[in-house]
């Protein structure tokens, strides 16, 4: 666990950032800044909700297990939102599984301070709401591109919300793991890498992705990327709210 006196180096998770000082100042001594580690669980499904984390860099995946033991992702989230967004709706109980994609640092808060958060601070309150929005509209246009359209669009959608969220051009994933998250076969995704590979748009290998044209990934992607993108842009209307790429 890391020192909460790093605090004082400036917060780039974009719901805390936005809150005014005074809300922030009385919030500050219950937040503590923790290490994540990649494929670290920080809610399990059927479970008491006991913290929510305010991701700083890196970013987590929200699965949903299925009985066969494999895993499909719904939702991504970086430095402009939090886990455990259903509290601010009152729920006591985790819906999905949250687990760390890339490594990083968040800021821990116990959900018995989040109680008293959403009680004294409006504007926190505030925005927990607008972020929940966001992701249940997110959670929608992954359903629906998982539902419809080709691997390679599916797969494009993903490494581009990945970079969103990423530091720089390289995503540490594999194919046996990019399969989970897609909800298709390994061979599915080595075939949809390839196509994107010989096109120009990335480079993989090694256990890594990395972005060699955005601009023609974007354009290779389906439209539900960008759907996704305008409703988080909208609910939480603040420049760079997605790494201002």
């Amino acid at each position: 666990m890391l020192s909460s006196d790093t605090c004082e180096a400036g917060i780039r998770n974009r719901l805390l950032a936005a809150l005014p000082e005074d809300e922030f100042a009385r919030l500050k001594p219950r937040l503590k800044l923790v290490e994540l580690e990649p494929r670290q669980i920080l809610a399990v499904p059927e479970r008491r909700i006991e913290h929510v984390h305010f991701i700083e860099s890196g970013w987590v995946s929200v699965l949903v297990p299925l009985d066969e033991g494999e895993s499909a992702e719904v939702g991504l989230t970086g430095a402009e939102g939090m886990t455990n967004w259903q509290v601010a709706l009152g729920e006591e109980t985790a819906d999905f599984e949250t687990m760390v994609q890339a490594s990083g640092t968040a800021w821990h808060l116990a959900v018995t301070d989040v109680h008293d958060a959403l009680q004294a601070a409006p504007v926190l309150r505030s925005l927990m709401m607008r972020f929940a929005l966001a992701q249940h509209g997110q959670l929608a246009w992954i359903a629906v591109c998982n539902g419809q359209h080709t691997i390679e669009q599916r797969l494009a959608r993903w490494l581009l919300m990945a970079h969103d969220r990423s530091e720089d051009d390289t995503i540490f994933v594999t194919h046996e793991f990019l399969s989970m998250m897609l909800g298709v076969r390994r061979a599915g995704v080595t075939i949809a890498a390839g196509g994107l590979q010989r096109a120009g748009l990335i480079r993989y290998g090694s256990g890594r992705v990395t972005i060699a044209d955005r601009g023609g990934l974007e354009a290779t992607c389906c439209e539900c990327y960008t759907a996704a993108r305008r409703v988080q842009e909208r609910q939480l209307p603040r420049a760079g709210i997605l790494g201002c790429r």
